[in-house]
């Protein structure tokens, strides 16, 4: 009826964008490929940093893929899923980030070239999945077990994390610091062993060199000791742990006292210091003297707690309280009449040291930590940061082989031998699913490729001897090394991954693929007007000078 009547029907607001079909899977292609070659530059030991400048003028400088990525404002929609790649897999496993995108560029690369021979898209993810599945299959296989008490093999594990990272002659450290660290928080989870990252507090701090990171077997608290009276260090210390304040509460109502005579008013200040005594003796008739509050302590209270010689610490971060709880051994009390000798904690350790301009609290040497922290120092803030984002992905990748004990040979030989297998495999699928199995397989191999670019080899010289290396029985572990520009076995060389960071980046990488390919419509609202700027001045207001 509209058509008959020449009347327009308008289905979306007045502004809004549609495009459809083989336009819209176009610019959703364009928009992700461009967000992997951003990042690709970075990949391997010899990739090149980034310079990112926010919009306050803070620069931060990285090869860190997650980081690159979640610093810069992206807009377009389909590459903000990219940047969901990215954040996915540093949430999962902490590393292999940019892995994950240059696939997922790579993949949308290959299926661009097949839809423009007339393939449908959902051959093509179809295809992207049975491979995805038979890449894992590969993997598993060519994977070997490794021994948590294999000290060595942990360490080569978190060194190969490191060497991507711009963290000079301090890898070896920064290794032994992440292994320690990571064997101190691993703990029973039913039939499971598990390490959880977030047990390990870490602590930047300017000065001194990277050599100088330690690890603390214990909490660092950023905060001071309350009273200038308490003593700075206690050994052996037995500490509670309050999330109550060591003051007079306030009522919840609005209440009123009418004082006419000056001995009421003694009498009410004296009664107030009577409540604070009585809490600070409750301390100490617990037998603690390091008091370490989630909340206030009154100045009161302070001065009680210093005559009675009790280091106390207040308004520590929840998070640290937590920390404190699984370092010290000590419960959390939420009501001070609760405090007993049995919620109380131990450490060898309990000081206050001047670190810089800052003070800070540090409980240490505790016998079998559940947390510990990492004292991260370097001479510039970019140092200390960049050092910080290093010690990450290490942790990561030692917590991921607690989680599932397998390594594949880094370097780019387990990537080459899951491509190599893929072609086999799409041989045996045939039909159109075959060309989109081949198409994942290239992506597959473009790591290796990259890796090479980035170190200013040939890179089809040394895909080539990668290909034929592979052809071999025993060939499975040879990969690049770009140190020295030619192949190498890369477990020999100790350069090994965790199977879980490369299951990871291909499973997010096929899924953020299909997930683009499938859109073939894109409908954008209309954008708000800017506001127009304020007319200051009124009328016959003198207009600025250009």
């Amino acid at each position: 009826m509209a058509y008959l009547t020449g009347q327009p029907v308008l289905i979306l607001k007045e502004g809004a964008t549609r495009s459809r079909g083989r336009e819209a899977q176009r610019s959703n292609i364009m928009a992700a490929k461009i967000i992997a070659e951003v990042v690709k530059s970075t990949l391997g030991p010899r990739g090149m940093d980034k310079m990112l400048v926010d919009s306050l003028g803070d620069v931060t400088i990285t090869n860190d893929g997650a980081t690159i990525l979640d610093e810069i404002d992206v807009q377009n929609p389909a590459a903000k899923m990219m940047v969901e790649v990215a954040k996915t897999q540093d949430d999962e496993v902490g590393d292999g980030t940019t892995t994950a995108v240059v696939m997922a560029g790579e993949l949308l690369k290959g299926a661009e070239e097949l839809i423009d021979n007339n393939i449908h898209v959902t051959t093509i993810v179809s295809g992207y999945k049975k491979a995805a599945d038979e890449a894992a299959k590969i993997l598993e296989s060519i994977s070997q077990p490794v021994s948590l008490d294999d000290r060595e093999t942990l360490k080569k594990a978190a060194m190969t994390a490191l060497h991507s990272k711009n963290v000079g002659g301090a890898r070896d450290h920064l290794a032994e610091i992440a292994v320690d660290a990571v064997k101190q928080i691993i703990e029973q989870r039913g039939d499971r062993l598990v390490a959880d990252v977030d047990n390990v507090q870490l602590v930047k701090k300017i000065g001194k060199s990277v050599l100088d990171t330690q690890l603390i077997k214990g909490v660092i608290i950023d905060k001071e000791v309350v009273h200038p009276g308490m003593p700075k260090s206690i050994k052996n210390p037995k500490i509670a742990l309050l999330n109550c304040p060591l003051e007079v509460e306030k009522t919840e109502f609005s209440a009123e006292i009418r004082i006419s005579d000056p001995e009421q008013m003694k009498a009410f200040l004296d009664e107030e210091a009577n409540i604070l005594r009585g809490m600070v003796e409750k301390v100490k008739a617990a037998g603690a003297n390091v008091l370490l509050c989630q909340k206030g302590i009154d100045d009161v209270a302070q001065h009680f707690l210093a005559k009675e010689g009790i280091m106390a610490v207040r308004r520590i971060k929840e998070s640290d309280m937590e920390k404190l709880a699984r370092a010290t051994g000590a419960k959390i009390v939420t009501n001070i009449e609760g405090l007993t000798e049995k919620e109380l904690g131990t450490a060898g350790l309990a000081e206050e040291r001047r670190l810089g301009e800052d003070r800070m609290v540090f409980i240490e040497d505790c016998k079998n930590p559940r947390a510990v922290s990492i004292l991260i120092r370097a001479g510039l803030e970019r140092s200390v940061d960049e050092a910080e984002r290093a010690l990450k992905d290490a942790l990561h990748v030692i917590a991921d082989l607690v989680s599932k004990n397998r390594i594949v040979p880094g370097g780019g030989a387990a990537e080459v031998e899951v491509a190599k297998r893929l072609k086999e495999y799409g041989s045996s699928i045939g039909g159109r699913e075959q060309l989109a199995i081949e198409k994942f397989a290239e992506a597959v191999e473009s790591i290796p490729k990259y890796l090479a670019e980035n170190a200013g080899l040939d890179p089809v010289d040394i895909m080539v001897a990668l290909r034929a290396a592979h052809t071999e029985p025993e060939g499975f572990s040879v990969g690049v090394d770009v140190y020295s520009g030619k192949t190498k076995d890369m477990l020999a060389a100790g350069v090994i991954e965790p199977i879980r960071v490369k299951e990871q980046a291909i499973k997010s990488a096929m899924e953020a693929a299909s997930m683009i390919l499938r859109i073939d419509d894109v409908i954008a609202a209309a954008k708000p007007p800017p506001t127009p700027p304020s007319k200051g001045g009124g009328e016959g207001a003198t207009p600025p000078p250009y």
